[in-house]
């Protein structure tokens, strides 16, 4: 387990003025607690799932000008690329940190994966009330799941399925402030826990 501990220097990343500036600071305080993720975790997604996962730390290669609001690392059973299937994220924002499952617009089959989802939508309904779900990985915004638990789910599963920009995010949002308090076990902890809970819902994704 690696011993990594958020801070507030991390989330403060995102308030730095300027593309080539935000990501020195990404480079050089966030991404190495990335990897260090990655390698964990892949290898806690592959014994739970039967088949090989692999880390993908956001790199922000084709940013010439707009510096980036967050950053993440990525799990998916692809060596070469994550969006084109369900994927696993650890990510921050400036205003919190996130654990998540997601299918995101770039996903050739997300249809019928909406569909799958919303069969059995009464497994996303029985997650934690702490859990969120959100329609766009690109917005810090999310629905709690108790909140979410019966129009705005079908809403989000819907226009997943029928809108080609159409997205669906699932998991957990920590705010900033808690978690800074958590100590590196609490939080591989956090995350693991997260992602058990969420790994019924990923075999559903891909007709498991």
């Amino acid at each position: 387990m690696p011993k990594l501990k958020w801070t507030t220097k991390d989330f403060n990343v995102f308030q730095i003025n300027g593309l080539e500036q935000r990501m020195d600071a990404l480079n050089s305080c966030v991404r190495p607690k990335f990897n260090k993720l990655g390698e964990d975790f892949s290898s806690f997604f592959s014994s739970q799932l039967g088949e090989e996962f692999f880390p993908h730390v956001a790199k922000h290669a084709r940013r010439t000008v707009n510096p980036p609001k967050d950053s993440w690392v990525a799990f998916a059973p692809y060596k070469r690329g994550y969006k084109a299937l369900p994927h696993f994220q650890i990510g921050l924002w400036s205003s919190h940190l996130f654990i998540v499952l997601a299918i995101i617009y770039e996903a050739p089959q997300k249809s019928v994966m909406a569909e799958r989802l919303l069969t059995k939508k009464s497994l996303l309904q029985q997650l934690p009330n702490d859990f969120i779900v959100s329609g766009d990985h690109m917005s810090p915004l999310a629905f709690s799941i108790q909140e979410a638990k019966e129009e705005k789910l079908e809403e989000l599963l819907i226009r997943l399925r029928d809108v080609k920009k159409g997205e669906f995010l699932v998991g957990r949002h920590i705010p900033r402030d808690e978690a800074i308090k958590l100590s590196s076990g609490q939080f591989h902890q956090l995350a693991e826990d997260t992602f058990s809970s969420l790994l019924p819902i990923y075999n559903i994704i891909i007709g498991k």
